[in-house]
């Protein structure tokens, strides 16, 4: 009797340090992510499974062409994934099917140029914002069907869950996401 209570007591020790390691992995580290919809394809489809990592923003701010995965701004139960397009401070133009950022650096506006787009994919609707020091805005990759920024405003830094790391479903699309790196658009 008293090695089966050791026993007992020792899987109940293993089973108390796993549960604890995977609740702060899961609330610190990274948290799996469902992709839930068509408004980022074609890089992004109904069904695929994402991890995604929460660490990166407690060290650094967010990068523009970041896929990230927010609490939507009018729901906060509820979780979407979207591309980062501006930048706090910045001003972002959306006209006649193009991006235009304005900042320190383009001050005199910069076409924004998606390369991670199908050709021939133009971004709908005229919009014209000014980001607040803590403000994002934000698109999804389906431009024609993708409900964000552009419908309901900017995204608060404090949204922000973490950034889409990895695809690990389906295993034939395996893939580990990198930045974009945005040059102006001739």
């Amino acid at each position: 009797m008293r090695q089966f209570l050791l026993s007992l007591r020792e899987v109940l020790e293993v089973v108390l340090i796993s549960f604890f390691v995977v609740y702060l992995v899961r609330s610190f580290l990274v948290q799996p992510f469902l992709v839930s919809g068509a408004s980022m394809e074609p890089n992004f489809a109904s069904g695929n499974y994402l991890i995604i990592d929460e660490l990166t923003y407690r060290f650094r701010d967010p990068l523009r062409g970041e896929v990230i995965v927010f609490r939507y701004p009018g729901d906060h139960k509820i979780f979407y994934i979207k591309r980062i397009i501006g930048l706090p401070g910045e001003r972002v133009v959306i006209a006649r099917g193009t991006i235009t950022v304005y900042n320190q650096a383009y001050p005199d506006g910069m076409l924004l140029a998606e390369s991670y787009l199908p050709p021939g994919i133009d971004t709908a609707g005229t919009n014209d914002v000014t980001l607040a020091g803590n403000e994002y805005f934000v698109l999804g990759d389906n431009r024609y069907f993708s409900f964000d920024s552009r419908s309901w405003g900017t995204l608060a830094r404090a949204a922000i869950t973490g950034v889409a790391r990895i695809r690990l479903y389906p295993v034939t699309e395996i893939e580990l996401f990198r930045t974009p790196q945005y040059a102006p658009a001739s």
